[in-house]
């Protein structure tokens, strides 16, 4: 970044220094996990976010993250040994432990060697993944909030207003919907909204009148929310100087942009803490499974944290529906468009909107950080 402040200084010297179909049976359980290699101890800072947002102790929360550290290998290597089998997958918070659902009784015991808990499904992860595809075709009433695969329910859940659902509307879409596939009906309490806002000041950057928040640093620049900015558009940053351009920009559809810097600026593999924890190193990006904990930074309401509650999602925002989303239990607020989702060290996304409020809580989508740097062939700065 352009200025100097002592957090900037601390962080540049850190960097020196450093429906149709249910499931058949419940949970199968296995060994125990084993020990996972010794992690440095999360901050306190990062543990009292935790616990204000988590309901967790110190020990509980750390002991939580080094569980859903090792969930993330064994996911990679459930998916391996299923094949065709696999059912998706999701972290237990009540457990510690990854369970994975299975098309076929005979792969139980090989996901159950590596440490994780089986359940024994119809529907294969690519079925219902198929099944979605075909619903992303459909145009939405305002009352469908989204869509998502559903491993837990081996199903399609299709998330209505609930002030909305019995609207003709509302009813057809979920008619039409049961015809392609497993669906599950949900209830939310709003339809979902982007983060934007207008300028107010803090530690955002800007584009027009529109303040949001900045994503991860890739080299040449930073990742953020597409509806902030199309391509071409300046950015100023905090201190309405010229910071840099957006080079690409998607939204609807997606909603996430690349942004490169000017002369003057700089990338530092950081995401703020915002004086609630420590500034947090960003030291990779391997995804985190449903069930895990995830905490966002963003320029108006700062550091949150919650849990991973949906992937794959179709948002129906007012502007036209978005896909492939992340739903989490984080709430968030205007001018927090764009900004970080962080598991642990690892990136996950960025902050593209939700309902509620950070008073009374909320739901919050993120856009994953990984279909970002493919789409414009970037590389996260990491520490």
């Amino acid at each position: 970044m352009k200025r100097t402040t002592p957090l900037r200084a601390a962080v540049a010297a850190l960097l020196l220094t450093v429906g149709l179909g249910a499931a058949h049976s419940g949970v199968a359980s296995a060994a125990p996990l084993p020990e996972p290699a010794p992690a440095a101890s999360a901050s306190a800072g990062l543990l009292d976010a935790m616990r204000r947002d988590l309901g967790l102790t110190a020990a509980e929360a750390e002991d939580r993250l080094n569980a859903e550290k090792a969930a993330v290998e064994v996911e990679k290597a459930a998916r391996q040994r299923t094949g065709a089998a696999y059912g998706g997958s999701w972290f237990d918070p009540a457990t510690g432990r990854l369970v994975v659902a299975v098309t076929d009784r005979a792969k139980e015991a090989d996901v159950r060697a590596l440490g994780a808990d089986t359940r024994l499904v119809r529907h294969s992860a690519a079925a219902l993944d198929r099944a979605k595809a075909r619903l992303d075709t459909l145009h939405a009433p305002a009352g469908v909030a989204g869509w998502h695969v559903d491993p837990r329910t081996n199903s399609i859940v299709v998330d209505v207003v609930r002030s909305e659902r019995q609207t003709p509307g509302v009813r057809a879409f979920v008619a039409r919907a049961r015809t392609g596939g497993p669906v599950t009906v949900a209830e939310t309490a709003r339809a979902p909204r982007t983060y934007a806002a207008g300028t107010v000041g803090g530690d955002p950057y800007y584009t027009g009148n529109v303040r949001c928040s900045i994503g991860f640093s890739v080299y040449g620049g930073f990742v953020t929310a597409g509806h902030c900015g199309q391509a071409g558009a300046a950015v100023r940053g905090w201190d309405g100087s010229a910071m840099g351009t957006f080079q690409g920009s998607s939204f609807p559809g997606d909603d996430y942009a690349y942004v490169s810097i000017h002369s003057g600026w700089w990338t530092v593999p950081v995401v703020l803490g915002w004086g609630t924890i420590p500034d947090q190193l960003v030291r990779g990006s391997s995804e985190a499974p449903v069930g895990a904990s995830i905490c966002r930074s963003g320029s108006t309401t700062h550091w949150r944290c919650g849990a991973v509650l949906a992937k794959n999602e179709t948002v129906n925002y007012s502007q036209g529906a978005v896909y492939q989303m992340t739903k989490t239990s984080v709430c968030a607020e205007g001018g927090d468009s764009g900004g970080s989702f962080l598991s642990g060290d690892q990136a996950q996304g960025v902050t593209s909107g939700g309902w509620g409020n950070c008073s009374s809580g909320g739901e919050t989508w993120f856009q994953p950080v990984n279909e970002i740097l493919a789409r414009y062939g970037l590389r996260l700065h990491t520490a």
